[in-house]
C-alpha cells in the first residue's frame, strides 16, 4: 500500500512539474513570438517609412503604449532620466537648490532651498531666471530648465534673473552640489505641548529623518502627543514606510504584507527594534493626494490601534513598484506586487486591468468590499483607501481665492512687497494697509475672476437662445448679470479673511523661508488644530482606539 501511494505522489510531481514546464514554455514562447514581430514592425517602419523617423523617438513611443494598457506606476526611463531615479530613491541630484515654476510666462524661483549655492548667494523666490549658461530660456518648459541648471556636482552654472526693483539683470555663477531633498519638511511643537512633523517624500532617509525630529523634540520638552503629517505625500519607498511605522509600534508588530505574481512571493515585513516613541499618543494626517507609502503608514497605524487617522481619505493606491536597470543607462519602474495592511485588507481602489465601455478603469464597488478588522476589533472596509477615524474636510475655497491662486497674485503681490520692504520676521501680520494695497494691485493688473454664477448665467443664456426664447427673456439676463457683477465687486470684502490670511503665509514665507512658511500656516489650520485637539482630550483619544462593541 505504501508503495503504491508513493508512486502515485512521484506520478502527481512529475505531472505538477511536467504542467509548470508547459506554462512556463508556453509563456516564453509566446513573448519570443511578440518580441520577434515587434522588432520586425519597428525595424521596417524606421527605415522603410515614406518620411524619417527617428529611432529613439518611434521606440520610446512603442514602449509608453505598451506601458499605457498597465497601471499608470509603470514607467520607462531613459539614459537621460537617471537624475529622475536618484530623486526617487536616494532623494538626492546635483543641483544649486531652487524650486522653479512657470508665473506670467516666466521660468520663475518658487523658493530657494535653505543651505544651498542658490540660497546662500542670495537668490530669492520671484526671482525670474531670464539666461542659462548664456542661451535665454523665455518660452522653455520647465522640465528644460531643470535639466540644465541640474547637473554633475563641482561644476558650475551661470544665471541671469530678473529682479523686481532692480533696473539690470543680475548674474549668478553656482556651483553645482548634491542636493539632498528633505523628507521632513518641518517639525516643532504646537502652542499646546504637541509635536508636529510633516513628512513630504518617503525617501531613503525618510525613516533617519523622522527620528531626528522626534529626539529634537523630546529634548525640547516632553511631548503630549505628535500628529504625523502625510497629507499630500504621494509616496516612495516601502522600506522607508516599514522604517516609519517601527518609530511607533512594538517590536515584533506586523507592518505590511506584499503578494506578487507567484504564490511564494509574499514578504511579511515587521518590526524589528524598539521604538523611540512607543508610548506616545499619535494622530496621523492624510488626504485624498496621500498615497502609496503613506497609506502604509496610515493602514499600519490604524490597523494596530496605535493612533488616530484624521483627515479625510486616502488616495488607494496598494501597489509595489519595483526599479530594475536596463542596459544603456535606462530603467524600468514595473508594479511586481500589492501590499496589504496587518489586518489583511488590500487598499488599491482602481481596478487598472479592466476598464469599462468608457475606456475608464474599473472601481470596486461597495458591495464587493470586504470588512476587516483592527487589533480592538474596530471595523474597515478594504479596496478605498484609508478611512480616516476623525473625517475633518479642508474648508471649500472661494472662486476669488482659487482664481487668485491660478493666476498667481499672492505669489506676485509678495514679490512686490518684499521688494519695497525687505526687512520681516514670522510675526508679521496683514494690516488693513496691506490688504487695500493688495487690492489696488489686483486693479493695476487687471485681474478678474469668474465663479460659479457667472458659469450658470452663461450656461441659462445658451439654453435659451438655443430653445428660441423670446429676446425680452434673454435681455433680462443683462439686468441678472448686472447684479452679480455688482456682488462680485464685494467679493473681496466678504473673503477677505481667506485672502489676508493665504498673503500672510506667503509674505512670511520671503522673510523666513518654507520653514518659516509651515510653521506660520498651523495656526489656522483646521485638520491640525482638530488632530491636536484630540490628543489633548486623553479620554476622547482613548476612546476612539477602542471597538465601537
Amino acid at each position: 500500500m505504501k508503495k503504491k501511494l508513493y508512486l502515485w505522489i512521484l506520478i502527481g510531481v512529475a505531472v505538477g512539474v511536467g504542467v509548470g514546464f508547459v506554462i512556463n514554455d508556453d509563456l516564453y514562447l509566446s513573448i519570443n513570438k511578440n518580441i520577434d514581430l515587434f522588432g520586425q514592425v519597428y525595424k521596417e517602419v524606421s527605415t522603410s517609412y515614406v518620411d524619417e523617423i527617428d529611432p529613439a523617438k518611434f521606440m520610446q513611443a512603442g514602449i509608453d503604449g505598451m506601458l499605457e494598457t498597465l497601471d499608470p506606476y509603470t514607467v520607462f526611463y531613459g539614459d537621460h532620466e537617471g537624475e529622475e531615479i536618484d530623486l526617487i530613491t536616494h532623494g538626492e541630484y546635483g543641483g544649486v537648490g531652487i524650486s522653479i515654476g512657470v508665473r506670467d510666462g516666466y521660468i520663475t524661483v518658487i523658493a530657494p532651498m535653505e543651505g544651498y549655492a542658490a540660497q546662500k548667494q542670495g537668490i530669492r523666490a520671484g526671482d525670474r531666471i531670464v539666461e542659462i549658461n548664456g542661451e535665454k530660456i523665455f518660452n522653455m518648459n520647465p522640465d528644460s530648465v531643470r535639466s540644465r541648471v541640474r547637473g554633475e556636482p563641482g561644476t558650475v552654472v551661470k544665471m541671469k534673473i530678473e529682479r523686481e526693483g532692480e533696473k539690470q539683470p543680475l548674474e549668478f555663477a553656482l556651483v553645482r552640489e548634491v542636493i539632498q531633498v528633505n523628507n521632513v519638511s518641518y517639525s516643532g511643537y504646537l502652542d499646546n505641548g504637541i509635536g508636529y512633523i510633516r513628512l513630504d517624500r518617503f525617501a531613503r532617509r525618510a525613516g533617519d529623518e523622522v527620528r531626528e525630529a522626534i529626539k529634537e523634540l523630546k529634548a525640547k520638552g516632553n511631548p503630549r502627543g505628535i500628529i504625523l503629517d502625510l497629507r499630500n505625500n504621494p509616496g516612495g519607498l516601502l522600506e522607508a514606510a516599514v522604517d516609519i511605522v517601527s518609530d511607533f509600534n512594538p517590536k515584533g508588530s506586523t507592518v505590511v504584507t506584499t503578494r506578487g505574481r507567484q504564490s511564494d512571493d509574499e514578504k511579511m515585513y515587521t518590526v524589528d527594534a524598539d521604538p523611540i516613541a512607543g508610548d506616545i499618543p499619535l494622530a496621523v494626517l492624510i488626504n485624498r493626494n496621500s498615497a502609496s507609502a503613506s497609506e502604509i503608514v496610515a493602514g499600519a497605524i490604524q490597523d494596530l490601534d496605535r493612533g488616530i487617522i484624521v483627515g479625510t481619505r486616502s488616495f488607494g493606491k496598494g501597489l509595489v513598484q519595483t526599479i530594475t536597470q536596463l542596459g544603456y543607462n535606462a530603467s524600468l519602474k514595473i508594479t511586481t506586487a500589492r501590499y496589504y495592511t496587518p489586518s489583511g485588507r488590500s487598499i488599491q481602489e482602481i481596478d487598472y486591468m479592466h476598464k469599462n465601455k468608457d475606456g475608464v478603469f474599473l472601481v470596486t464597488p461597495d458591495s464587493l468590499r470586504h470588512e476587516f478588522s483592527t487589533a480592538h476589533g474596530r471595523k474597515f472596509l478594504d479596496a478605498g483607501g484609508i478611512a480616516p477615524d476623525s473625517l475633518v474636510n479642508e474648508p471649500e475655497p472661494s472662486a476669488l481665492y482659487t482664481e487668485l491662486i491660478r493666476k498667481a497674485m499672492f505669489f506676485n503681490f509678495a514679490t512686490h512687497y518684499v521688494a519695497q520692504h525687505p526687512t520681516g520676521d514670522g510675526d508679521f501680520n496683514v494690516t488693513d494697509g496691506i490688504m487695500k494695497e493688495f487690492e489696488e494691485y489686483l486693479k493695476q493688473e487687471k485681474f478678474e475672476f469668474n465663479d460659479e454664477a457667472d458659469r450658470k448665467l452663461v450656461e441659462l443664456r445658451d439654453v435659451l437662445e438655443k430653445e428660441h426664447y423670446s429676446s425680452t427673456a434673454v435681455e433680462s439676463l443683462g439686468e441678472l448679470q448686472k447684479q452679480l457683477d455688482a456682488e462680485k465687486a464685494t467679493a473681496f470684502s466678504r473673503h477677505k479673511d481667506e485672502l489676508r490670511e493665504e498673503l500672510r503665509q506667503e509674505i512670511v514665507g520671503r522673510y523666513t523661508g518654507e520653514r518659516g512658511r509651515i510653521k506660520a500656516s498651523l495656526l489656522t489650520d483646521l485638520q491640525v488644530q482638530t488632530a491636536a485637539k484630540l490628543l489633548g482630550a486623553k479620554k476622547a483619544y482613548v476612546a476612539m482606539l477602542k471597538s465601537a462593541e
